[in-house]
């Protein structure tokens, strides 16, 4: 237990409005059944943002509920890691550090990361390599919102696999010998093939917004080339993600066979329950954010939080968390809680 790092608590913030499977199957204009949508694609309903669920705003809120929850003193934190998406209130403000001057984190520095869905498995791996680098950092909270769904065109076929983009922000306060729920190895992959391959197609400087263009731009996170995507994902994004898993539990030494819960991001059901069954587990050992959506990066954060609040991480239980992001990248980590 010498030099390690610890995950002292969580904190979650999820909007109250919500978006129904039958109301998604309408907004397909019939492309998508409301069956299809629960059976196919696993959602049950999203998370809506309200007029007041900016994305720095649900950070502070999720921060606020770290801190409740953990009674760790704002004053304490040495460093915040944001992992809150771009798409905020402000551009080029800093997220990051917006939310420590609202927590009164006032000895903290603070900086923004991205790895699209990715970045909670690597901001973790972050926080852990800088506390065991750095004497002077000793308390690190991973915190940020996400409300990405906004960009979401229903009547656009290629993105269904994005229809479960949610609204909702996640925190983690980490501390170094903590002497419990340790993290212990990480492993993470990138693939530049698939760099361009989704983004938001108009806003940046490439396409800007225009008058002539505005009513379509903000609903333009779209899929550049579907083929490619499609191919490429299929080729390589499974093996992947069980080397990262892999890997994982080899730099953690602990038998893969030890793993007892899955925190998992959300994707289609078929898939996700193929997962599990090759792990070895039952999908009674992670929970499907089927009622959620997907939240981005906040997933594995939610997953965590309701795994203790349902009494299906345990004192000794093996947790991986698993992640992929746009971009591609996919990541997995193992830590025992207790």
């Amino acid at each position: 237990m010498n030099s390690h790092v610890g995950i002292v608590g969580t904190g979650i913030y999820i909007p109250k409005e919500r978006m129904t499977a039958r109301q998604i199957a309408e907004a397909t204009g019939g492309i998508w059944s409301e069956k299809a949508v629960i059976e196919k694609l696993g959602i049950k309903s999203i998370v809506v943002p309200g007029p007041e669920d900016g994305t720095q705003e649900m950070g502070v809120r999720a921060a606020k509920d770290a801190l409740a929850n953990t009674g760790v003193d704002p004053a304490s934190i040495d460093l915040i890691l944001c992992i809150g998406e771009e798409w905020k209130e402000y551009p080029l403000t800093t997220s990051g550090i917006y939310i420590q001057e609202q927590i009164g984190a006032k000895n903290a520095w603070a900086i923004d990361v991205q790895q699209r869905c990715g970045t909670t498995v690597a901001a973790m791996k972050i926080a852990k390599d800088m506390m065991l680098a750095d004497e002077n950092i000793n308390t690190v909270m991973i915190v940020g919102g996400y409300r990405n769904g906004d960009f979401i065109d229903f009547k656009d076929p290629a993105v269904s696999f994005m229809y479960n983009l949610s609204a909702g922000a996640g925190a983690l306060i980490m501390k170094r010998n903590l002497g419990k729920n340790v993290l212990l190895g990480t492993h993470i992959m990138t693939d530049g093939s698939l760099a361009r391959d989704v983004g938001v197609e108009y806003g940046g400087t490439c396409k800007p917004i225009t008058a002539e263009n505005a009513h379509f731009a903000y609903k333009s996170l779209r899929v550049f080339d579907e083929k490619h995507m499609k191919e490429r994902l299929n080729e390589v994004s499974m093996a992947n993600w069980m080397n990262c898993i892999n890997m994982a539990f080899k730099k953690s030494g602990v038998d893969k066979d030890k793993l007892g819960y899955l925190a998992c991001l959300h994707f289609k059901r078929s898939m996700y329950e193929y997962m599990v069954q090759e792990l070895g587990l039952t999908m009674e050992q992670t929970i499907y954010l089927e009622e959620f959506g997907h939240m981005g990066q906040v997933d594995q954060i939610l997953s965590l939080h309701l795994g203790l609040k349902t009494g299906r991480i345990k004192n000794g239980t093996i947790i991986s968390m698993i992640a992929a992001g746009i971009g591609y990248a996919w990541g997995a980590n193992v830590i025992r809680w207790g």
